[in-house]
């Protein structure tokens, strides 16, 4: 029997089974396919990557520094807000590659990584979690004390467990161009209904081009006038949904999840790369296999750590739904020098932040 059977071998999946293995924990991880693919995921993260890769990641993963974004109401070609930091905001990675990294440093601590099974189900019992998954060599059925849940927004987990549903699903779509572009900011636009368009330069790496935004809206034609505004050809399109708002509870009696599957996610950008990692180092401190009763303390640990920052994320993402006019006018005046942390809103009223508005209105 294991200590912890990990589904999903993203970013959550692979940083909680490496901390569980390297806490001495007997750790089976199973990704359903060839880990980081399909890409479904952005690859513009905050520079706090790199604290939880390892030794030469960032020489082999590094892609384009950002130190700003450029808002836009309209498409491409309309005004430019600009918002930027004095120094690096965020960094442009190879997404796939991260995860293979992260994957690499599970097997390190000791943790059996394994690809190409399939979680089919999972039953709770009493004293103990079975497991069926389709892989390689056919049927396989393991024995777990508890299993993590990290397998991405649509959870066979959560579904077999019945654990409650994120709050909604955003649609999200990915799309890249061959484009030689070293640009250091980002382009933001408010034209999808309540969410936002961007485009990524990522160096000699191409252009990353995406577009999210709830059920119901066309995100295809609004994509597709982003790309003809653009005046470019893309490739390696994909898609997929976008968790935001995490239920009440992520976790059962042998169970939790983590991730896009606890919706651990910036409601303001649908990225959750690093709360989703922050958040399996709390699973992995507080849960002991041997005694449930500490996945509560894995429940108040991630909410006291991102509450509050996905309150304030909420109320961002408001003003997305905000009349153009009113839009004009607020970016308008709060653009230029910033001290906000991409994924700490609550850094909206730091020290760094209220310095550089400052800066600003006495120049």
């Amino acid at each position: 029997m294991y200590d912890f059977v990990v589904v999903g071998v993203g970013p959550p999946g692979a940083r909680f089974a490496r901390r569980a293995a390297e806490a001495g924990y007997d750790v089976l991880a199973l990704e359903k396919g060839t880990i980081g693919e399909p890409l479904a995921c952005s690859g513009h993260v905050s520079t706090d990557i790199w604290e939880f890769t390892g030794e030469g990641a960032r020489e082999d993963l590094f892609q384009n520094e950002i130190y700003g974004a450029r808002f836009h109401v309209g498409g491409p070609g309309s005004d430019a807000y600009p918002f930027y930091k004095d120094a690096v905001a965020s960094n442009v990675i190879d997404r796939v590659g991260l995860d293979r990294h992260l994957a690499e440093l599970a097997r390190e601590a000791g943790a059996d990584v394994r690809e190409n099974h399939t979680v089919t189900g999972v039953t709770e019992r009493h004293d103990r979690v079975e497991i069926v998954a389709s892989g390689p060599d056919g049927r396989l059925e393991v024995e777990a004390k508890m299993v993590a849940g990290c397998d991405g927004p649509r959870s066979r987990v959560r579904d077999e467990l019945g654990l409650p549903q994120p709050d909604e699903f955003l649609h999200g779509v990915l799309a890249f161009s061959e484009e030689d572009d070293h640009q250091d900011f980002v382009d933001v636009h408010l034209t999808p209904p309540t969410f936002f368009a961007w485009r990524i330069p990522r160096g000699e790496a191409g252009v990353e081009y995406g577009l999210a935004a709830p059920p119901g809206v066309q995100v295809t034609k609004h994509f597709e006038e982003l790309i003809d505004g653009y005046e470019i050809d893309v490739s390696h399109r994909c898609s997929g949904a976008i968790p935001v708002g995490p239920p009440d509870r992520v976790t059962s009696r042998r169970a939790f999840l983590i991730g896009d599957a606890a919706a651990q996610t910036k409601p303001f950008t649908g990225g959750g790369i690093l709360y989703s990692m922050t958040s399996a180092d709390h699973a992995a401190r507080e849960i002991d296999p041997d005694r449930p009763t500490t996945l509560a303390a894995y429940e108040r640990a991630w909410r006291d750590d991102l509450a509050r920052e996905q309150r304030l994320g909420h109320w961002i993402r408001r003003a997305y739904s905000l009349p153009e006019p009113v839009q004009r006018l607020g970016l308008g005046a709060l653009s230029g020098e910033i001290g906000v942390h991409m994924d700490r809103p609550t850094s909206l009223v730091s020290p760094t932040h209220l310095k550089a508005m400052l800066s600003r209105l006495r120049g």
